[in-house]
């Protein structure tokens, strides 16, 4: 294995490094690596001997389960290399040693420790050492305590000593006082790499990518697992005809620890254990009548506690994992399955459980079953109408299952795979639409699940694919159901947009105007309405677009739907209006929320954070794209992931926080290239731009903006909205003409959609830049101040007055300069943007300002505590910041009660004198 494959361990890997670069100065250390089984500490420790090379002495030991009890059998393999200098050891520790290495060893554990010590540094002298002892919890504990104690005494040696052990043993005793490092699970990307390499070659196409999602998902981020699994996959789920496995093959070796750890429990605590994996959480008061109605006593559910099989949750209990649980499953007999659903369906005894104790008694049928069947769709329908998606998709799975006519199986299939997206089970949501053959139902259902799978991969990042799917959906949807035609080909243009084909949005808008859909209701005339807006902006009718967006926004208030809402919002900033772009976004996820629909509360994050930072606010985003960025990775919206990372990446670039952009640009590195997310890398890539223009570096800003040259932006509405960046880098450059070429764009878009406060600013900004004399340039600037104040973008207020005061200083009125900068100063140190701070200082002094007057104070509060602290001193109730940051109102309280603290005030009245 090469350092390269060990992907996901690049940090672990660091650590390594460290420690054997110290050892080589002289200044050695030790370290244990932790992790579950499979997690990788071999082959770090791999990793760790290859990097050591010749240029170190490295010696190794193993622990072996059947030598755990025999004294030294550890440290004599680790000896065993080292038998010419044992021998030129003191007496005493030679003899020590030499004991061991001949099979009868003598002499106190402190004896054997210092004698190691001493070896260890003797052999450093010629080279540095590097000792490794891998599966620790397997050696016997004589050859741990002595490894232990040596490893605590190398700091002055040029040795480096690492342990691997596996998590929960019980070492912690004997390697008390060494440091730690756990290895957790890889993250999603990291494990399609390595299943990658594992397959030895790509998996081209929506089969390959079902499978390695399936994969990734199943092995719970254990490297071992995945290739476990990856060595035992068929021809058939290859090529997609058959499904993916379900649990590690029977040889799998991980699997087989986990099958020693439940037969090693008394047969009480197996059936708990199985009731959990039956159940996947499982409340107290139901496994304690499970318990007692089984004769199960205390002794087996403490054995099951301490089995490591289980975790416990508040009141309840659930297996570990998914790869646990579906391994216990996989080697569970029928009988053995049958009789944990049959416990399950006896103890869920409340009204509110009833939809569980059907699907258990489904369970246990096992054989179609029409009438039960159609008990479970009930409580399956009676779930859904009350939002609750996690319990309707696994009713109407089971219900499917028991179904004996073909259509009604189809129908609850298709109704679980939406459930299950709705409830953010995207994986799940694929599983029951593998269950619709096209070939064996009729061309409505069929389309129907196409346009549900295209809609799960435009979420899930693959746009391309997306597109296509829909596109083929609507077609087929076209002549039966036209409104859910046009509801795929608004998920097509979004997938579209995401991958920056533009030639695809234009030909999806004039195929939804042909649907013949026009005054059929609000939200279908708000769909087309954003359809044709975007089309003729993307054709440079910017008049046409603004009469279309302003009927797609001004629709947003009169649906709920949040998807609607969502698309009403970004109608809305195509129009530049910040005002209701942040209602209809903080409308759409609050819908989504009190609907329960996962996928469109992520869309609905998605946007809000976008629009946000395009707006000119970059602390305002924060929160939603956080919170997005949970929401989307924990559902594997990796679409949705990847888009919240570049604008996060963006926000902190625009503040100048050059190490924040690029941590968030390093986990976007590849992933949007990769998945054709053209989008998402135009945030990514304007990024970089920012964070050079806030360290004063113009040139290298327009080299990145401008085109052609430069790396440029592959999104065109991102390389509009960039202009103005690009204009002020050119200026600064002294290249006018090329930013006088670069404004036009910008100017016919602002002038086209009716010149609205936020792009008007940006546009008199790029005016006051490219002006000839003084005075021209002072009046745009002034216009551009007061249209900043108008649309409340405070951040691009404070860089317009930066560029201001620079312009006025050169102009020789250092007096007018100074207001401007210290405006600018106040804003940038009350938002914590260290390199626009540093600009503005530089310029105050410049200007004449030796000891720039302290600014609000707000320099001593987080990026989110002080837009909440200039929102509530601007006189916004906890509500509607609250509302305005899609956050609830008691968190805001919580955070202002903060602000107050670190500020030394008492009142929102201090706040806002503080901030005058």
């Amino acid at each position: 294995m090469t350092d390269e494959q060990l992907h996901g361990r690049e940090r672990d890997l660091r650590t390594v490094e460290e420690i054997l670069g110290r050892a080589r100065d002289g200044h050695g250390g030790a370290l244990v690596v932790t992790g579950e089984a499979g997690a990788g500490r071999t082959a770090l420790l791999e990793a760790a001997a290859r990097g050591a090379g010749t240029a170190f002495c490295v010696l190794g030991t193993t622990g072996v389960p059947g030598e755990s009890g025999v004294a030294y059998a550890g440290l004599h393999r680790l000896l065993r290399p080292l038998a010419e200098q044992v021998a030129r050891l003191t007496p005493a520790h030679r003899d020590a040693l030499g004991t061991i290495l001949h099979g009868a060893p003598r002499g106190d554990s402190f004896v054997l420790s210092t004698a190691v010590c001493e070896l260890l540094g003797r052999v450093a002298r010629d080279r540095p050492v590097l000792c490794w002892a891998d599966d620790v919890h397997w050696l016997d504990a004589r050859s741990l305590e002595v490894l232990a104690f040596a490893a605590r005494r190398v700091a002055d040696e040029r040795a480096a000593v690492l342990f691997a052990a596996r998590d929960g043993e019980p070492d912690a005793g004997a390697l008390a006082g060494v440091r730690r490092l756990r290895l957790g699970p890889l993250a999603e990307d990291a494990g399609r790499r390595v299943l990658r390499d594992a397959l030895g070659s790509d998996l081209d196409g929506s089969a390959g990518g079902d499978l390695i999602e399936e994969i990734v998902d199943l092995a719970c981020g254990r490297p071992l697992a995945i290739r476990e699994l990856a060595a035992a996959l068929t021809p058939g789920q290859l090529s997609g005809a058959a499904p993916p496995p379900r649990a590690l093959p029977p040889s799998s070796s991980l699997r087989a620890l986990h099958r020693r750890r439940y037969l090693a429990l008394p047969s009480g605590a197996r059936r708990l254990v199985l009731m959990a994996a039956a159940e996947e959480w499982l409340g107290a008061a139901t496994m304690a009548r499970a318990a007692r109605a089984d004769g199960v006593g205390d002794g087996d559910l403490d054995a099951a506690r301490e089995s490591g099989l289980l975790r416990f949750e508040g009141d309840g209990v659930a297996v570990r994992d998914r790869l646990v649980r579906s391994s216990l499953w996989a080697d569970a007999s029928r009988e053995e399955r049958q009789d944990a659903h049959t416990l399950l369906a006896g103890a869920l005894v409340q009204e509110w459980q009833r939809p569980r104790r059907l699907w258990h008694r489904a369970a246990v049928a096992g054989e179609p079953d029409d009438r039960l069947a159609a008990e479970l769709a009930g409580a399956a329908d009676a779930a859904r109408r009350a939002g609750r998606y996690a319990d309707s998709w696994r009713m109407w799975q089971r219900s499917a299952a028991l179904t004996v006519e073909h259509g009604a199986r189809t129908d609850r299939y298709l109704s679980a795979a939406g459930d299950a997206w709705a409830s953010g089970r995207s994986r799940r949501a694929r599983a029951m639409l593998r269950q619709v053959r096209p070939r064996a139902c009729d061309g409505h259902r069929a389309a129907r699940a196409a346009a549900l799978r295209g809609e799960i991969d435009a979420a899930a990042g693959s746009p391309a694919t997306a597109v296509r799917r829909l596109r083929d959906a609507a077609e087929r949807l076209a002549g039966t159901d036209a409104q859910a035609a046009l509801d795929a080909l608004m998920w097509a243009a979004e997938a579209a947009d995401a991958a920056g084909d533009r030639r695809a949005h234009l030909e999806i808008a004039e195929r939804a105007g042909t649907l013949g859909l026009a005054r059929t209701g609000p939200r279908t005339e708000l769909l087309l309405a954003h359809l044709a807006g975007v089309a003729a902006t993307i054709r440079g009718r910017y008049r046409e677009a603004a009469e279309r967006l302003h009927q797609a926004q001004r629709l947003g208030t009169d649906v709920a739907d949040p998807v609607a809402q969502v698309w009403a919002a970004l109608s809305a900033l195509s129009l530049g209006n910040a005002r209701r772009t942040r209602a209809l976004t903080a409308a759409a996820v609050a819908s989504a929320r009190r609907a329960g629909d996962v996928p469109a509360e992520s869309f609905a994050l998605v946007a809000a954070g976008r629009c946000e930072v395009l707006l000119g606010h970059p602390p305002a985003p924060i929160a939603a794209c956080h919170d997005g960025l949970r929401l989307a990775r924990a559902t594997h919206l990796h679409g949705h992931a990847t888009e919240q990372l570049a604008t996060l990446a963006l926000t902190a670039s625009f503040n100048g926080d050059e190490a924040r952009t690029r941590e968030l640009l390093e986990q976007l590195t590849g992933t949007a290239d990769e998945r054709g997310l053209a989008r998402a890398g135009a945030l990514g890539s304007w990024a970089p731009a920012c964070l050079d223009l806030a360290a004063d570096r113009p040139a290298d800003a327009a080299a990145r903006l401008r085109l052609p040259g430069g790396a440029g932006l592959a999104h065109p509405p991102a390389r509009l909205l960039a202009v103005p960046h690009l204009v002020e880098a050119l200026v600064r450059t002294g290249e006018h003409d090329a930013a006088a070429a670069a404004y036009e764009h910008f100017r016919r878009w602002v002038d086209g959609i009716g010149s609205p406060p936020g792009p008007e600013a940006l546009a008199r900004r790029c005016l006051a830049l490219l002006a000839g004399c003084d005075g021209e340039a002072e009046e745009h600037f002034t216009e551009a101040l007061r249209l900043h104040e108008a649309g409340d973008a405070v951040f691009e207020l404070a860089r317009t007055e930066l560029l201001f005061g620079h312009r006025l200083r050169r102009g020789r009125r250092p007096r007018a300069a100074r207001e401007h900068l210290r405006a600018a100063l106040r804003v940038f140190e009350r938002y914590g943007a260290a390199p626009w701070t540093a600009q503005a200082r530089a310029e105050l002094r410049a200007a004449g300002e030796t000891a720039p007057r302290a600014a609000s104070g707000f320099g001593k509060l987080t990026a989110q505590q002080a837009q909440i602290a200039r929102m509530a001193a601007e006189g916004a109730t906890n509500r509607e910041i609250a509302a305005r940051l899609l956050l609830s109102p008691r968190t805001i309280d919580h955070h202002l009660r903060n602000v107050f603290t670190r500020l030394g005030i008492r009142s929102r009245v201090e706040l806002a004198r503080l901030i005058r």
